[in-house]
């Protein structure tokens, strides 16, 4: 008996085309003999669409990624929550009359960035009881902003860059009092960020403090609020990570994987990530020194604990030369392309693209609804 499941992808943040080419690569990896799929698409304005789920609607075409159309059959939620264990009930619009559309078991939630990473669509989803693949509300919320990231993993004694946020209010009316509390407290060069997007927008790197200004308005644009970080000298290592396959159970890990970066760029960015830029290569597993590579797998679960994931989640750490873990980011749901690093870090430890899509599906489907 086959169970139904939603695909929600696009949405309205800067990653909306990275979030369609991820719902590609599901949309055609998914077992199909396992599960019928509705592709929801949501607008870049917040429309939720009924569209296309062949997969070649939604290949990135040369630099061009694919984006959800502002118009087409609107997708109408339930009105209240449902019976437990029972589908839920979708309608769509269509030719001006209501419709069913599919008795849905359960949603993954293929949305990067703000207004669907950030646990606002994973509110939605826990006021209607409908069960969804990866984190809840708080732990979403928690990792979308990388200033309440490095409290939680202070709090529970993990090392992360030191920095300062900074709200873009703050910056206007007193930016040089902020410029001088960055060259006090941080050693140059300095990451800027905005402290709630993903994928490296926005992101830049200051080795002069004349470019400070510039890069701190680079990060304005994708978030009032951003993160002007102390760079780390270590390897980029990335760490994915798995549910317990049971209430209580420890969470899975991958062998950490590296990000190498050639001299011709500064630093793994967006072009680089997602658009050919410069000389990347992925080495899986990494060629860590020896205890390294546990100490990393350690802290990605540690991290996974304290921040309270569900699913999965993807941990991305320096490796220093005296042999320190310091977290980077972690994110609630990563790339998720069958080449994007979190796949490739699980084919590596045997369990294949499909498989790790319907392990993420069956742990949805059978976990508790309502507060957890």
């Amino acid at each position: 008996m086959t169970s139904t499941i939603a695909l929600l992808f696009g949405g309205r943040s800067g990653e909306h085309g990275i979030s369609c080419v991820t719902a590609g690569g599901i949309l055609g990896a998914i077992d199909r003999e396992r599960y019928d799929v509705v592709a929801i698409g949501i607008t870049r304005q917040g429309r939720w669409l009924h569209v296309s789920d062949d997969p070649a609607d939604w290949q990135l075409q040369g630099a061009t990624p694919p984006e959800v159309p502002s118009d087409g059959d609107e997708v109408l939620l339930p009105t209240g929550t449902k019976t437990p264990g029972a589908p839920v009930p979708l309608r769509v619009v269509r030719d001006g009359r209501v419709e069913p559309l599919a008795e849905v078991d359960a949603v993954l939630p293929l949305l990067h960035g703000p207004y669907g990473e950030d646990g606002t669509v994973q509110g939605a989803l826990d006021l209607l009881d409908i069960p969804y693949v990866g984190s809840g509300v708080l732990a979403s919320a928690t990792c979308m902003d990388k200033t309440s990231t490095k409290a939680a993993l202070a709090a529970a004694g993990i090392a992360s860059a030191p920095s300062i946020s900074v709200h873009e209010d703050e910056w206007a009316q007193r930016a040089e009092e902020v410029g001088a509390s960055v060259r006090e407290r941080l050693a140059a060069p300095w990451f800027v960020k905005p402290a709630r997007a993903g994928s490296s927008l926005g992101v830049s790197k200051v080795t002069d403090p004349a470019e400070l200004e510039h890069a701190v308005k680079t990060a304005f644009a994708e978030d009032p609020l951003i993160l002007i970080e102390q760079g780390v000298v270590g390897r980029e290592v990335e760490c994915g990570v798995l549910q317990g396959r049971a209430g209580g159970e420890a969470p899975r890990t991958t062998e950490p994987g590296e990000v190498i970066v050639g001299d011709d760029l500064d630093f793994y960015d967006y072009e680089s990530k997602y658009f050919g830029k410069g000389t990347v290569s992925i080495q899986v597993p990494a060629a860590l020194p020896d205890g390294a590579a546990e100490r990393v797998r350690e802290v990605a679960a540690r991290a996974f604990i304290a921040l309270r994931l569900e699913g999965l989640g993807r941990v991305d750490v320096f490796v220093t030369e005296t042999g320190e873990v310091v977290v980077n980011e972690v994110n609630t749901m990563p790339g998720f392309t069958p080449s994007s690093m979190f796949p490739v870090l699980w084919e590596n430890m045997g369990i294949d693209y499909t498989s790790l899509i319907t392990d993420l599906l069956e742990q949805a489907r059978t976990r508790r609804i309502g507060l957890r």
